[in-house]
């Protein structure tokens, strides 16, 4: 690979740039970069020249020649680039705060990856992922493609399986979190652990075992109710039923709370809700007040306060993906890439999150072995699920959005499901093309979200 790497960075002006930053900056001597170009959209101009001028001034401090381009122009950043990192979100807070009020104003569970809101999420960013990769196949077509946008799974899974770009690996932070903060809970650190992990974006399981090779995965159970134990902080830490993770043997991640637990987090969620501090609106508040902090001209470094922002450690892993890759590093990484037989009970070519070495090749998944029937089950069903949602995405078939909807855990049926349904159709409509159609038809009917703080935002064109 050629020396002086291109990196384009597309949703450059989100809050967590910063943080890509300065994984670049300490890694500097052993990934050479060149150039850095941020991308964003009209919409997101404001903060991309806030957050842009801020990452010049930290490669400035640092003293490495890397020139910083802002642009709202994705083809002019593609041409000849060597990786490009996704982290946008189509719609922007506003239509994260819709995806989590809509369902719960129906006492079903709204949250970003997860029902409802979650599918909504990736019918909005599917369409915009295959335009990206339409243009990175004429521009750029040997680059590989770090995502963290999410859900990132199904992202991954439609950019590899769907739409053919090989070179794409997906990451999430949920697994960094673990590593970093379970091992203290059992007196010991993540150096003198081996983490094993399988499952899918937000719905893994992991096994850990020492420097001898004891499992101590039990062991790390007796604290997974910690008040530190590695749940990331965007989650509500109702207590996991030690008799059933006992019985499993495996540690779930945080995410799985929402279907183990249902009721008890839907209870914590709506008592946010009629508060009017829903994670969305939360997360808006923290940004802001990061944006604000940003502008200052003194600030060269990245501030402490945006590990409130829930999405910590995404960026600095983005920047370990990618030395692996361009040192040909055969590093340990938990990513989501091709499944390939590591997990018997999916399919070889849907996309997994699972340990994996990372080179110059790709992602190369280590064998899980056949799932128990507990977690095989659900699994499959949430893969299922993943599935049904790429096909709406891309295809707009309404049947498609039911099979979604039908199949989803933490989707209620009956008559509530679907005016959800409907509602969030035409609260997205600026973001769900494919679906045109089928939108001003519910429009035409007379449906319209019925929680007011959705009704203000529709009224300010947000």
């Amino acid at each position: 690979m050629k020396k002086g790497i291109k990196v384009v960075s597309i949703g450059g002006g989100s809050s967590y740039t910063p943080e890509l930053m300065e994984g670049f900056i300490k890694r500097y001597s052993e990934l050479p970069i060149k150039e850095i170009w941020l991308v964003d959209i009209e919409d997101g101009k404001e903060k991309l020249e806030i957050v842009g001028n801020f990452a010049k001034r930290m490669w400035k401090a640092a003293g490495y020649p890397v020139e910083v381009h802002l642009t709202l122009n994705r083809r002019e950043a593609l041409k000849d680039a060597d990786f490009v990192t996704t982290q946008f979100r189509v719609g922007l807070l506003y239509a994260r705060i819709k995806d989590e009020r809509i369902p719960l104003s129906y006492g079903m569970i709204g949250q970003e990856t997860n029902g409802a809101g979650g599918m909504f999420k990736a019918f909005r960013t599917i369409p915009v992922i295959k335009q990206i990769v339409d243009d990175m196949r004429e521009l750029c077509p040997e680059a590989w493609l770090i995502n963290f946008t999410n859900p990132s799974g199904m992202i991954t899974e439609t950019v590899i399986r769907k739409l053919g770009w090989k070179k794409c690996i997906g990451l999430c932070n949920v697994p960094v979190i673990s590593i970093k903060k379970e091992p203290a809970t059992i007196g010991t650190t993540s150096d003198k652990l081996h983490y094993r992990y399988a499952g899918i974006n937000h719905f893994h399981w992991h096994r850990v075992f020492d420097e001898n090779g004891t499992e101590v995965t039990q062991k790390l159970i007796e604290h997974i109710n910690d008040a530190d134990g590695g749940t990331p902080k965007n989650i509500y830490q109702a207590k996991f039923s030690l008799d059933l993770l006992k019985t499993t043997g495996v540690l779930p991640c945080g995410y799985h709370r929402y279907y183990y637990m249902k009721n008890e987090m839907l209870g914590h969620l709506m008592d946010d809700f009629n508060r009017h501090e829903t994670r969305a609106e939360s997360v808006k508040e923290v940004e802001d007040k990061l944006f604000e902090m940003y502008k200052n001209p003194e600030l060269k470094t990245k501030p402490p306060e945006l590990e409130k922002r829930g999405g910590t450690y995404y960026s600095d892993a983005a920047c370990e993906c990618i030395s692996a890759i361009y040192n040909n590093k055969r590093q340990m990484m938990v990513v989501n890439t091709e499944n390939n037989g590591a997990i018997p009970c999916l399919p070889n070519d849907t996309i997994v999150e699972i340990s994996a070495l990372i080179s110059a090749q790709g992602a190369e998944p280590l064998a899980w072995g056949e799932m128990k029937p507990h977690e095989r089950g659900w699994l499959q069903v949430m893969k299922a699920m993943e599935e049904c949602t790429i096909e709406a995405a891309l295809s707009g078939d309404y049947g498609a959005v039911l099979e979604a909807f039908n199949i989803n855990p933490l989707v209620e049926n009956g008559d509530d499901a679907i005016k959800v349904l409907h509602e969030l159709f035409v609260a997205h409509e600026k973001y769900l093309p494919q679906f045109a159609d089928l939108i001003k038809s519910l429009k035409a009917a007379g449906v319209y979200p019925k929680d007011e703080t959705v009704r203000e935002l529709l009224a300010q064109g947000k």
